[in-house]
Order: C-alpha cells, then structure tokens, then sequence
C-alpha cells in the first residue's frame, strides 16, 4: 500500500487492483465451477474460488467483457486496499486516507455496502456509515465535493468487506448487481433470479439444436435468458452505465471497443425455437410484455394452457421452475400438482431432456420420475436443486 504525503495528510493512491490487475467476482455459491468456466471464456486469467465468489486476473478490456457479457457473476469489485481492522476507528481513518478524488466528480452520488464476519467490528450497517462518512469528510476536506449518498442508483457503488478482523475495500465495477438486466417490465411473485436462470441455461448446454419450452414460464425469466444465450445478446445489453467508468484508469475507447465487438456477435432467433406457456392469464401477459423489449422477443411465442393440456413437446429441451410456497398460494395441493406435473413429462414429452429447478427440494420426490442427477443452486435465499429428467 502506497502512501503519498499532502499537507501531513497521508494519501493511500497505489490501489491494490491496479498493481496486480486482481478482482473479485461475486457470485452464487450453487454455480461456481460454471462461474470459473464462464469467466475463463471471457478472458480472465489466474482463476482461484474465494468466499461467495471467485478471483481473477484481468486487463482493462477484459474488466469490461466480463462486466458487459457475464451472465452467471452478480457484480465485479476491484479492491482498492486491504488492511488489519479491529474498531471502527481504525475503518475510518483508513478509508479516510483513500484519495477519493480519484473515483468522484462534481455532483456524484454514491453508496457504501457492507459485510462483515468473525469480527470485532460485528454490525455491517455501522461498518458501512464509518465508510460513508469518511469518504464524505475526505472529499469534502480535501476536495471541496460534497458528495450526496444514493442506495437506489449510486454513481460510486462501493463495497466493505471485513473478516477475522481484515478489512478490504472495493470499487463495485458493475455499478450495482449485473442479475438485473434490465428486460423485466413486470413480475409474478417471487421470480426466479436472471442468474440462476442463466445458469439452468448453461447446465442444459442447450445450443438450438432442438427447440427449448418452459409451460410454467411465470414472468418468463427463463425464456428471456435462454433467448439471450441463443441469440448471444450481451447480458448487460441494457444498462445505462457500470461502476467502471468511474474508476481513475478508465479508457472509453477500450469499452466502446469491447461493446461493439459484443454486440457484432448477435444472431437473430429462428422461428419456433424457444416457446412457453403458463395456466396464469396475468403471467402469460407479463412474460409477452418482458419480451416486447428484447432483441427477437416476438419470436418467443407465449400461450394461456395449463401444461396438461399441451400437445405433446417430443425430442425437445424442457426447462422449468414449479411454483412452490408463495408462488402457489396457501391452500394449493402442490403433492398432486407435481405428481401430475412429473405424468406430464412422462407422458407428453418423450425422447426430451427436462431441466427442472425445485426451490423447495421436498417436492421432487413427489414427481414420481427418476432424476438422472440433482444439483444444488442455491441463490436468492433458496435452497434450491437442479434436477435432470431423461425421458426416454
């Protein structure tokens, strides 16, 4: 850590990630070996699994490859410093000597986000205002900003991360969490998150070779990612801005570089390749509208039938997230609605492969099929598995 002198003020302005060009990949722990596979694809370098996430090298245009194009990572932090922190004394004199300067411009906003464990200092929140409050004092001090704090949409996303009582922070590159992408005008209770839907996507290795049906596709999460997976739409395709910009060596040519070689690679969708439907008018509705927006949406086609009255879906790729607990409401009887869910698959859907994500794992027993694997997701709160159905 490089400490420069002004008027007796130390200054912190060597920044870890711009020494060892090393980030941090937040991500879900169920999907992490996909996480590894994804950012490898994109170019990161010296892959190693962290605590709910993954490190790795990257140069510039990688940074904002990973930022614009990854489907499965929540956000990308650059650390800025890491040091020994056993009061909130220490925190804020620490995160004071930071040159904030560096990072903010007259009238930038910004938010401090905080997790903290196994540590003297045992109240994130706390943590996060000291952090808040020095960044502010500094700017103010020795910059003459006065910089106004927004949670909603922060200029400057920064991130506290404190354990055994060792303090790192970060710079959120992403500019918020990457899994809002930006397509969803409306939802039904309790979405599936685009992450996990993402990954189910991944697992699948769908590729178009056969066409893709959700028939509970709620809000329509998972047909959106898989539209996006097929037609290699940029993930963050409709983000307005991503925390990077802010960073002191950002390069504007590199990142209209890296965004425009992305979206040269978009494809247009055939015509009856990906398609679902959902017994909920409402859903129906709201999955249409999340496609409206999309690259090629209208070639989704959505319709109002419960699943068992749907032709037959042989020879196709099957995915699906069964509603369960608030997503069912209170008096529904979800032992017979999985078991006629699993009749359906069994019956109608021969020499197909079905991808069916369980946020609550008691109901696969009750599908009255044999899985050929099951794999924990666990994201958003959820204990969730992945199970794969082979129908023969």
């Amino acid at each position: 850590m490089q400490v420069i002198r002004k008027k007796g003020k130390p200054l912190i302005t060597d920044y870890e990630y711009l020494k060892n060009s090393r980030y941090f990949a937040q991500i879900e722990e169920g999907v992490k070996d996909l996480g590894a596979e994804e950012l490898a694809g994109l170019g990161a370098g010296n892959i190693s699994p962290g605590f709910r996430g993954i490190y790795f090298t990257a140069d510039k245009n990688t940074l904002y490859r990973i930022n614009y194009s990854s489907r499965l990572v929540s956000r990308v932090l650059a650390p800025l410093v890491t040091f020994d922190c056993p009061d909130t004394d220490t925190l804020y004199e620490t995160a004071k000597q930071i040159r904030w300067k560096d990072f903010f411009n007259a009238g930038s906003t910004f938010a401090v986000f905080s997790n903290v464990a196994n540590s003297h200092i045992t109240h994130s929140k706390f943590a996060a205002l000291r952090v808040k409050d020095a960044v502010a004092d500094s700017l103010i001090y020795k910059a003459g900003l006065r910089p106004d704090v927004s949670v909603a949409d922060p200029d400057v996303s920064l991130n506290l991360y404190i354990n055994n009582n060792q303090a790192v922070i970060s710079v959120d590159t992403s500019g918020g969490a990457l899994h809002r992408r930006g397509y969803r005008e409306e939802t039904v209770s309790a979405p599936m998150q685009e992450t996990v839907a993402a990954a189910i996507i991944r697992i699948s290795r769908w590729d178009g070779a056969v066409p893709l049906y959700d028939p509970m596709c709620g809000s329509g999460t998972l047909l959106c990612e898989a539209l996006m997976h097929y037609c290699r739409i940029p993930s963050g395709i409709f983000r307005k801005k991503f925390g990077f910009a802010a960073l002191p060596d950002f390069d504007p040519d590199a990142w209209n570089q890296e965004k425009q070689a992305a979206d040269a690679k978009i494809r247009e969708l055939p015509e009856n390749l990906i398609g679902g439907s959902d017994i909920s008018d409402a859903a129906v509705a709201i999955t249409r509208t999340n496609l409206l927006g999309m690259h090629f949406g209208n070639q989704v086609h959505v319709t109002q039938t419960d699943f068992s009255l749907l032709p037959p879906k042989e020879n196709q790729v099957i995915v699906a997230n069964p509603p369960y607990g608030i997503r069912m409401g209170r008096n529904k009887d979800l032992t017979a609605f999985h078991k006629k869910f699993g009749d359906f698959l069994k019956q109608k859907c021969r020499g197909s492969v079905a991808y069916v994500y369980f946020g609550d794992p008691n109901y696969i027993k009750k599908m009255g099929l044999k899985a050929s694997w099951k794999k924990p997701v666990q994201a958003g709160g959820l204990d969730g598995r992945l199970v794969k159905y082979e129908l023969y």
